[in-house]
């Protein structure tokens, strides 16, 4: 249990600094906003960058790993849309919006810096192999069900290529085969930015829990919670390890991948739209703190620690 609370506690100690800090008064929220844009913009992409130039990727796609999480996207973003349209009568943007919040996990503020915590540099391929694919699926089927018919394609392309983590995985895997004549001072700069990512992630994190707090009820953000946090991580465990052949360690990543809380993405989808912004940001807040208990316990199952 002890070696639990290790892994667990120094990613949402951070948050609850950002959390405690803002909440006192001792920092503002332009300053989460700041660190929350330095680290979506520029320090996860050279992260990410960094990490998929060195990586040694398999030459064989590991399609049961993808489809492994997906399915469990799938099963519970349909789950939470029609709950949420058949008993708490939501409409439109609305029921997308809760389908999103339970099937797109908070990779970048949470899981980067959980999984390395727990799996230290053998869990960084497969993590940024699911974050290389995770964001354009969500927010594409975000975007189509949002719009409908009048979803633009080019639109929806062109948000997707200007995205920076986007950005990061297209030039890490566009410069893989000159990556030796990189020099060493651009991979200093490269190891600066993107070792400040995780103690600013979760700082920002928790500067912006204290800015989104509880806006409604807690009826329907308890249900996405527990979709998002105990119900998809069963089903890849579940697929991950009794269905599909991978190693233990991919299998960990897409498990503890999974048991992220709701993303902050939901909540920025739901003020694009302007639609279901109280219910994304009661998710986004309520899912966060329950994850430090369903988050050990997760690490208990895989045997981590």
């Amino acid at each position: 249990m002890l070696d639990l609370l290790m892994i667990v506690l120094p990613v949402f100690g951070l948050i609850a600094i950002g959390y405690i800090a803002r909440q006192t008064g001792f920092v503002s929220e332009r300053m989460g906003e700041g660190l929350s844009e330095f680290v979506f913009s520029l320090s996860v992409p050279c992260l990410i960058f960094r990490t998929l130039v060195r990586a040694e990727i398999p030459e064989v796609q590991p399609w049961g790993y993808w489809i492994s999480y997906f399915i469990g996207v799938a099963v519970v973003w349909i789950a939470a849309m029609v709950m949420g349209r058949t008993f708490f009568g939501l409409k439109g943007v609305s029921g997308v919006v809760a389908g999103f919040s339970a099937g797109q996990a908070n990779t970048i503020f949470v899981g980067v810096p959980m999984i390395l915590k727990a799996y230290g540099d053998a869990g960084a391929v497969p993590l940024f192999l699911l974050i290389a694919v995770h964001l354009p699926v969500t927010m594409t089927l975000a975007t189509v069900l949002a719009e409908g018919r009048q979803a633009s394609p080019l639109i929806i392309l062109r948000r997707l290529v200007t995205h920076p983590i986007v950005v990061g995985i297209l030039a890490g895997s566009a410069l893989r085969p000159i990556s030796s004549h990189i020099p060493a001072p651009a991979w200093q700069v490269l190891d600066l930015i993107g070792s400040a990512a995780v103690p600013c992630a979760l700082i920002s994190m928790g500067i912006a829990l204290r800015r989104y707090g509880l806006q409604t009820g807690l009826t329907l953000p308890m249900i996405i919670s527990a979709l998002k946090l105990l119900v998809h991580p069963l089903i890849v465990l579940l697929l991950a390890t009794m269905v599909f052949d991978m190693p233990p360690v991919w299998a960990g990543v897409a498990v503890l991948f999974a048991s992220c809380p709701s993303g902050i993405n939901a909540y920025l989808f739901a003020e694009r739209y302007n639609e279901g912004v109280a219910l994304a940001s009661s998710t986004v807040m309520l899912s966060t703190v329950l994850a430090l208990g369903t988050t050990m316990l997760w690490l208990y199952v895989l045997g981590v620690g």
